[in-house]
């Protein structure tokens, strides 16, 4: 760790989980790492120069070798199949070069003026204010060392902001052109979820095509088939929906009629792998509680479950094997690999083991109960480190944002529940109505009720865990919640308000009519509350926490980033001055240089301090006894890369 940031480099490994290896080094982070074709050097990004630039090295290792040097950061590398050029992205002023972009950006610098004209939304996003660029795609010839900008006829975004990466895009079979994921839709680009798939030719003359015209929803995740003649991509069907179902389409390339595989299957894939022989699509989706692997017949659409409990991710083949990322509720991710039939599997790395081996986890199980409408739904409980069932424990009910969302069986670097367990308390997680994993009517069933279903699922979750866990003080219990979960905190403020010792809100709605003014991604609210405040006024008051303040009475600790542009920080100070002009004990936590995430270690060590010492004000609960280690989050979770007879992987 650098001072206030992490460092990550590339290590290297055999397929048998022999030779581990560091093959990278400072100064820099090292990532976004990427094959030649031939096995014979990584390509990576590092910002061993100063900024983010492709280099190269031997698997063997060696010396480095810087291969560009461009005005501009560059992003989501990826080399072609036939090894003779690389694709990125950078942040470019549409219509003009990454060189005058740059002349530009330093010329802004210089103005002895801060202000800013905006026309049109967005003017800002997430957690930065808009100037105009947009991430384009380039492709670079080794040949000439000359990147071309393959969308330089689009005012649009590819990889999409701000999550995405260099799944969104692909070359096509034959090298020539670029397939990728992106949403032109113009003004409309902040109420619209359109993003359609588009050809470019890597010479960047004429406008890339779109192939998708007919479906306004989000499309995504373009991958060929090992011969080149299938596309496979991710698709919604409702437009304005972000939390919609993808389905699996498939299509003859380069003209061909699109068809879905398993259409029946009600499950929505998060990634998308064709088998090396072509015959196979491996997917991994949320499934009850988990991340699962299934593998995928494309031709008669039978699904098989390879992989069932924990958190699945970053998965690639290896011959016919796959290798993978598994994380879970008590382990970061380590690296496995399993066979086809999913009956051999095996662990390749332990990367934290020493670390580990010095903390102390609370065991975890899942368990189920009858919820809204008597609807059967989920939840995990985790034990406090130590548990003696001869003891009664404090109770923390964690509740996951989205609301499209699920307190998985994974490994979390901001919501772990193993940090309770360390500090004493039994730690409740629900799945209630909304969270994805369960069938796309259960996850549709929170539209326009976002303090009903969900609460119900709490009230219920919680009461049948206190009845199954009889060691659990009932008297005892605080809630904590981020985001969908902060609101459902204020929410709860008015709607359950005699229930917690004392309650956590995270960067959460406090107005919900106020948070559509305020907010960028307006399609949200737009499909959550059934159209605008003035096209549905009573769906904007129905939970609106804001409304319910006379009724406030349990101690809250606010949260709140400076750069979340998501849920702003005017719906934190609210909250705060809600409490202090009503004289309920409350404690505001700011961070002005975060987003809608604690993402810098020393703030987020400042953040767990704080929330857990506000637990234990209200709760009672000793801290924990001097020379015990609790159980903390450690690092590890880290994006393999997979070619060829070796394994590269990013570490932090």
């Amino acid at each position: 760790m650098a001072g206030n940031r992490g460092l990550t480099s590339l290590w290297i490994i055999r397929p048998d989980g022999t030779g581990q290896r560091r093959l990278t080094f400072p100064p820099g982070n090292a990532a976004e790492s990427c094959w030649s074709p031939d096995s014979s050097a990584v390509y990576y990004l590092s910002t061993g120069s100063g900024s983010s630039q492709v280099w190269k090295i031997a698997p063997s290792g060696g010396d480095a070798v810087q291969v560009t040097n461009l005005s501009l950061d560059l992003a989501n590398l990826k080399c072609s199949s036939d090894g003779k050029a690389l694709a990125f992205t950078m942040e470019v002023f549409p219509g003009t070069g990454y060189d005058v972009t740059a002349a530009h950006l330093a010329a802004i610098e210089q103005q002895n003026s801060s202000g800013r004209v905006y026309d049109t939304l967005p003017f800002r996003h997430w957690d930065s204010y808009e100037d105009g660029r947009r991430n384009h795609i380039f492709v670079m010839p080794l040949s000439t060392g000359i990147p071309v900008d393959v969308m330089q006829a689009m005012d649009a975004n590819s990889p999409s902001v701000p999550f995405g990466g260099a799944e969104e895009f692909t070359f096509t079979p034959d090298n020539s052109g670029i397939v990728f994921s992106a949403a032109d839709t113009g003004r409309e680009e902040m109420w619209s979820t359109e993003h359609s798939l588009y050809r470019a030719s890597i010479s960047g003359t004429g406008k890339p095509v779109n192939l998708t015209p007919a479906n306004r929803a989000w499309v995504t995740r373009p991958v060929f088939s090992p011969d080149g003649k299938t596309l496979a991509y991710l698709a919604m069907t409702r437009p304005g929906y972000e939390a919609d179902r993808y389905h699996i389409l498939l299509r003859s390339w380069p003209d061909g009629k699109d068809r879905e595989v398993a259409a029946s299957w009600d499950r929505s894939p998060s990634s998308l792998i064709w088998s090396q022989d072509g015959k196979t699509l491996y997917v991994t989706a949320m499934d009850y509680g988990n991340s699962a692997l299934f593998a995928i017949d494309p031709a008669t659409g039978a699904i098989r479950k390879l992989v069932g409990k924990g958190d699945v991710a970053s998965v690639s083949t290896i011959g016919n094997n796959l290798v993978y990322t598994l994380a879970n509720q008590s382990s970061p991710a380590d690296l496995y690999t399993i066979d086809p039939d999913g009956k051999s599997v095996e662990r390749l790395t332990q990367v934290n083991r020493d670390q580990l081996s010095a903390v102390r986890m609370g065991d975890y199980e899942q368990f189920s109960f009858p919820g809204w409408n008597n609807e059967t739904v989920y939840g995990y409980l985790v034990k406090p480190v130590d548990f003696d069932p001869a003891k009664r424990y404090p109770v923390a009910l964690l509740i996951h944002g989205g609301p499209e969302g699920s307190f998985a069986d994974t490994f979390s670097y901001r919501w772990n529940p193993q940090v309770y367990a360390g500090r004493g308390y039994a730690v409740v997680l629900i799945d209630f109505h909304g969270s994805v994993g369960y069938g796309q009517a259960f996850t549709d069933s929170i539209r326009g009720d976002w303090g009903g279903k969900p609460l119900v699922d709490l009230q219920k979750g919680l009461n049948a865990s206190l009845e199954k866990y009889p060691w659990m003080d009932g008297d005892r219990v605080s809630a904590l919640g981020a985001s969908y979960g902060g609101y459902m905190v204020n929410w709860i403020e008015g709607a359950w308000p005699d229930r917690f010792r004392c309650l956590v809100t995270h960067d959460g709605i406090f107005d919900t009519r106020y948070a559509y003014f305020s907010t960028e991604e307006l399609w949200f609210e737009e499909w959550e509350n059934y159209g605008t405040p003035w096209e549905n006024p009573e769906a904007y008051s129905r939970h609106n926490p804001a409304e319910h303040v006379a009724a406030w009475k349990t101690p809250l600790l606010v949260i709140q980033g400076g750069k979340d542009y998501r849920i702003p920080e005017t719906e934190g100070f609210s909250a705060f001055t809600a409490l202090q002009r009503n004289n309920i004990p409350g404690r505001l936590l700011y961070f002005p240089d975060e987003n809608h995430w604690v993402l810098k270690p020393q703030n987020s060590i400042r953040w767990h301090d704080t929330v857990l010492d506000w637990l234990d004000q209200w709760n009672g609960n000793a801290p924990p006894r001097p020379g015990t280690v609790p159980a903390v989050a450690v690092p590890g979770q880290f994006p393999p890369v997979f070619k060829g007879n070796g394994v590269a992987v990013q570490i932090p």
